[in-house]
């Protein structure tokens, strides 16, 4: 693999000598990234794996191969598990955002229980490319279009989490070669081919039919504008007031444009851990802000409302 662009301010912002968490799943971008990481220095990394125990003994040799993985590279490990069908069905979502939920959850106990809340993710330039075509099928707005970042911000169950994704620029091509190189072995997931989960279509199917389609590399053109989006979306974000609180004042989002009023409530929502927050759910609470409507309260996600009361809008 090619030296990333973003090593220097990832060495810069993120020195080699601190600790870190790293989510390592066992496949080869999250391999890669953990041999990359301890060969540029990163020796104090705490290896953090869920077992999802949605592959059965797949998913228990998954847990044991990343156990022996740290083990090698004599850093730390935190194991956890999630029965996340059971999870997918309990909140009426789906097994990948239920997935996706509990492993954010795990990393933010596992940071609570480290005291170490920065985390290395391996998501790269395919994942960048995908994850905005699968938001821009959702009708996302600039906020889901420029959703993932090289350094980014979460707070999940009162934990602040700090997420590095050092891979952004380097596609998943690069990472095979890097793979094959260094002789890494790493653990096959049968279920990338299922074309099932609507992420997998778009990377096996959609992508290559629109690349045959126009004649040409789409790829470079969808990252580089999901960067800018990302940029766009970080300044944006700076101009928010800070989204913590657990009350959102009236008059003081009834003074700000539509797009900030919306930015504001969308910032607000994931704060409280409101999850599933699309933009049906940021209007019905921004519906609270207009004199006209007579109605107090809405109905969010999983049996939650926002009420409005005496100036300001909370959620019960």
């Amino acid at each position: 693999m090619k030296p990333l662009n973003a090593s220097p301010r990832l060495i810069r912002d993120f020195p080699p000598d601190a600790h870190y968490l790293i989510g390592v799943s066992g496949g080869r971008d999250s391999v890669a990234l953990l041999h990359w990481l301890i060969n540029l220095g990163y020796n104090k990394l705490i290896v953090c794996h869920l077992n999802h125990q949605l592959r059965g003994r797949s998913s228990d040799a998954d847990a044991r191969f990343v156990q022996k993985l740290a083990a090698k590279y004599q850093v730390g490990f935190e194991l956890g598990a999630a029965n996340v069908r059971a999870l997918a069905q309990k909140k009426k979502m789906s097994v990948e955002t239920a997935a996706r939920e509990a492993r954010y959850s795990f990393f933010a106990r596992a940071a609570k229980r480290r005291r170490c809340h920065k985390i290395f993710l391996a998501h790269h330039a395919d994942d960048l490319v995908e994850t905005f075509l699968l938001n821009l099928i959702r009708g996302a707005g600039l906020a889901g279009l420029g959703g993932m970042r090289d350094v980014s911000s979460r707070q999940i169950h009162g934990v602040d989490l700090t997420i590095l994704r050092p891979l952004l620029s380097i596609w998943r091509s690069e990472i095979d070669k890097y793979v094959r190189e260094c002789h890494l072995r790493f653990r096959e997931d049968a279920t990338n081919k299922n074309l099932a989960p609507t992420r997998n279509r778009i990377r096996n199917r959609i992508i290559p039919y629109l690349e045959k389609l126009l004649g040409r590399n789409i790829r470079q053109n969808i990252w580089r504008t999901a960067i800018i989006a990302a940029e766009e979306e970080k300044w944006i974000e700076n101009e928010l007031a800070d989204s913590t609180n657990a009350n959102l004042s009236v008059p003081i989002l009834r003074a700000l444009p539509v797009a900030l009023q919306r930015r504001a409530i969308l910032k607000w929502l994931r704060a409280q851990n409101i999850s599933d927050v699309g933009f049906d759910v940021v209007e019905l609470v921004r519906s609270l802000l207009d004199r006209n409507v007579q109605a107090a309260k809405v109905n969010l996600p999983h049996d939650r409302h926002a009420r409005r009361r005496a100036g300001t809008i909370f959620i019960e």
